[in-house]
């Protein structure tokens, strides 16, 4: 039998660690978990002790993880939620394999407001004992993934095949594949000629290089907080967008959609999460749902009633 030793980390210190790297200080740590301001030092000590490395930076405002706690909160949230699965996944085999708990879910926006509602229909629908949480984190930087890297949630939808590798021990998975395209106001016949809504999420590394080649789009002299409020401000006439089709996909918003040709843009989406948490039953779960209810392909169609046409 393997023993413990005393450089092993205890949960209660991996909790204690992360409490403190998301209250920002010690004391606020402290009355999260109910214990002394004087117990979460001396908790972290015993593990920069065992881990041989200055974890938290102490300041006279908070503290805040080193580059080398950084990685060791990661990895104890990781590890604390591993832990959790491992009650759900035995008492769920003990009745048959009952895919039950909580199920941690970061989607950027327009998944969430399409791609996310059906599949968490048929998913309670299905399995009843599962509770997902769902949290927004928009497509920028390390954007879903770092969630997931990050020990924060157990699974990503997330746009894939940038510039940025994957970090190690996470896995990824296509689900479908979303072509741009050019949205502009009804009844226009040069949308071309129209200035540019942007907004912070949209073209990433993987559609810079044709956006760069473009020599037809203008800088954006309109930069919006969402694409919801770019659809807006096309539908008001205030200029032409390249959108993505989840992006159009249900909007209330009255714009015409125009297919960039052969060449378009394409973007990749699917789900990460993290190779210990793939073959669990509520992850399997989500999974199934997922590829059971994402089109391979989203259609770049008609928005409220205007076709889409080639140009």
């Amino acid at each position: 039998m393997t023993r413990t030793t005393d450089s092993d980390l205890a949960p209660q210190e991996l909790r204690v660690l992360v409490a403190v790297a998301d209250a920002g200080s010690f004391s606020a740590a402290a009355r999260a978990l109910g214990l002394t301001q004087s117990a979460v030092s001396h908790s972290v000590r015993g593990s920069e002790r065992k881990i041989g490395a200055v974890l938290l930076d102490r300041g006279r405002v908070g503290a805040r993880p080193t580059p080398a706690g950084d990685k060791a909160v990661a990895h104890a949230r990781r590890v604390l939620r591993l832990l959790d699965v491992l009650t759900a996944e035995a008492r769920g085999a003990a009745r048959c394999d009952v895919a039950e708990g909580p199920l941690r879910i970061v989607a950027f926006r327009s998944a969430a407001l399409h791609l996310l509602p059906p599949v968490l229909q048929q998913l309670r629908a299905r399995h009843p004992g599962i509770e997902p949480r769902v949290r927004i984190v928009r497509d920028m930087g390390r954007g879903t993934v770092g969630e997931v890297a990050d020990g924060k949630a157990d699974l990503a939808i997330a746009t894939l095949g940038g510039s940025m590798p994957l970090p190690p021990g996470l896995v990824a998975h296509g689900l479908l594949e979303e072509p741009y395209a050019l949205v502009h106001p009804i009844g226009h016949t040069a949308p071309r000629t129209l200035p540019l809504i942007d907004w912070a999420e949209n073209c990433g590394s993987h559609t810079r290089g044709w956006w760069a080649a473009q020599d037809w789009i203008p800088k954006a002299t309109v930069e919006a907080e969402d694409d919801g409020a770019v659809l807006s401000l096309v539908s008001g006439g205030h200029g032409m967008a390249i959108m993505p089709a989840l992006s159009l996909a249900g909007t209330a918003h009255p714009v015409a959609i125009t297919d960039l040709g052969n060449q378009r843009p394409i973007r990749q989406v699917g789900y990460v999460t993290t190779s210990e948490l793939a073959g669990t039953a509520v992850v399997r779960a989500l999974v199934r749902e997922l590829r059971a209810t994402a089109p391979p392909v989203m259609p770049s169609t008609s928005v409220n009633g205007s076709r889409a046409t080639s140009r």
